[in-house]
């Protein structure tokens, strides 16, 4: 028993010593000359630490933050959940259709390469008998479930406005986005304003963009939630009769309901009116005695329509990247903590993944969030509190298959298509990468034989070229 533990402790350091060249050369990489750097390498069987560094300091994660809200809506509603939105008459008012959401961000999402509009178009089918008789129909879009703070306190001006940055409401569409669509072929003027897709008729656009000869997308849209003044700046290529860039729907309860009216015209059904919960819920908020939003009740069932399963949620959240999917999660799991609309969804979301990991008895000093995607400057964590969270989901989750299934295969696909290619671990990791201004992180599983690593790298206000920094935490990870 001795002579294997002895074998043991020599095969374990070997690793920890021969890996060492490699921290160094990383650490002494030109790129990083002012970088905060931190790294965490576990054996996930044991929980040996491999390699440390820097491990328990809070650094900047970016979009390597959704490993904790995708594992946290695991957790907490398995694989198999499904989003409702329920179509239902008023039974205080039968001639009022109501449309309750339940934060589900799939309706006409783009994300799974299927028509936008189907789903309006099964809706208006299932409804056309029913509403046809009904004369003086009105649509109420019950779109309160997570308030009006569709937003993190903590994003910047400079996202506000941005698909990246599309606020999350308990009704949402599209993926809440458009697209902004331009003539840039005259290369003396600025460009050419064409249309937006959908159309959004209220939106103007003060219009400060320039071209650019580098092909490059450096287009940015300003705007707040729910106003329909938006501030273009930064540049787009020159030269192209189409181009397009993204933008967040202001109100995308509204244009729901807006677009439902439209698809019910077309079957001969008369929409008079169209409103969404939010002057009710603002009402709700200056008034002592609250109805939690609710000046309706809830009669006649006409249709539900039900998202994808939570699991191919979590794919596009981690393969993809996608930030208003797990802003949507996030929410999801606060409002499942506490049902009161006028608490917010964020914060309660907030709360509960601290209070859940301490449960599972990961220290979560290190962990300060501010959003399900990463993207709020101010959200930090450490390299340790990442690798915990991995091997806890990896050996001690009854969902330890679906989470492991929905990160992204290094060298294969999503963000980490091109991620390791070529190197002998090329289709051996899984992994979740985060990147923002000045920010490169990578946190997953190597998985290779009996190797069996749980690993983090944060690399925080780097100098260099992001491809550099990328080079070298590559270079890294193949030591291992």
């Amino acid at each position: 028993m001795k002579r294997i533990l002895f074998i043991f402790i020599a095969f374990t350091s070997f690793h920890i010593v021969s890996s060492q060249p490699a921290l160094q050369q990383l650490l002494q990489n030109p790129a990083l000359k002012h970088a905060s750097i931190g790294i965490c390498v576990k054996d996930i069987n044991t929980g040996q630490s491999i390699i440390s560094y820097n491990e328990d300091k809070s650094l900047t994660p970016a979009s390597v933050m959704k490993l904790v809200t995708t594992a946290s809506a695991l957790e907490m509603f398995g694989p198999d959940y499904r989003y409702k939105t329920t179509l239902v008459l008023d039974a205080n008012d039968t001639s009022t259709l109501l449309v309750v959401g339940s934060g589900d961000p799939t309706l006409g999402t783009l994300a799974f390469k299927e028509n936008p509009y189907s789903f309006l178009m099964d809706w208006s089918q299932a409804l056309e008998t029913t509403l046809m008789s009904i004369k003086n129909l009105k649509i109420y879009v019950v779109d309160n479930l997570f308030g009006y703070s569709g937003i993190s306190n903590e994003w910047t001006w400079i996202d506000m406005g941005n698909y990246y940055a599309a606020g999350a409401y308990g009704i949402s569409v599209f993926d809440n986005s458009y697209r902004l669509f331009f003539d840039t072929t005259d290369k003396n003027k600025s460009p050419r304003i064409l249309c937006t897709e959908p159309e959004i008729k209220e939106l103007t656009f003060t219009n400060y963009l320039k071209l650019n000869t580098t092909g490059r997308d450096n287009g940015y849209i300003y705007g707040a939630p729910f106003s329909y003044k938006r501030i273009l700046r930064g540049n787009i290529p020159a030269g192209r009769t189409e181009f397009s860039i993204k933008g967040d729907i202001p109100d995308p309860g509204l244009m729901l309901g807006e677009l439902l009216a439209a698809e019910l015209n077309k079957k001969g059904v008369r929409v008079s009116k169209i409103e969404t919960a939010q002057l009710d819920y603002i009402s709700g908020i200056n008034t002592a005695s609250r109805t939690n939003g609710q000046n309706y009740r809830v009669g006649q069932k006409l249709h539900i329509h039900q998202s994808r399963p939570l699991s191919d949620l979590l794919c596009e959240v981690n393969v993809e990247s996608n930030n208003h999917y797990a802003e949507h999660l996030i929410r999801t799991i606060g409002r499942k903590q506490n049902s009161d609309i006028y608490s917010d969804a964020l914060e309660e979301g907030v709360k509960y993944v601290n209070k859940y990991w301490t449960q599972q008895n990961i220290s979560t000093t290190s962990l300060f969030l501010h959003d399900g995607c990463g993207l709020a400057p101010q959200n930090a964590a450490s390299p340790e509190f990442f690798c915990d969270l991995l091997m806890y989901m990896h050996n001690k989750s009854k969902y330890a298959k679906e989470f492991y299934a929905s990160l992204p295969t290094a060298g294969h696909d999503g963000t980490l298509k091109h991620f390791m290619k070529g190197t002998k671990y090329d289709g051996k990791i899984r992994a979740k990468s985060g990147s923002i201004g000045g920010v490169q992180c990578f946190a997953g599983y190597l998985i290779d034989g009996n190797k069996k690593y749980a690993f983090t790298i944060m690399i925080n206000k780097f100098s260099g070229s992001r491809s550099a920094v990328r080079k070298g935490i590559e270079g890294f990870i193949e030591s291992l």
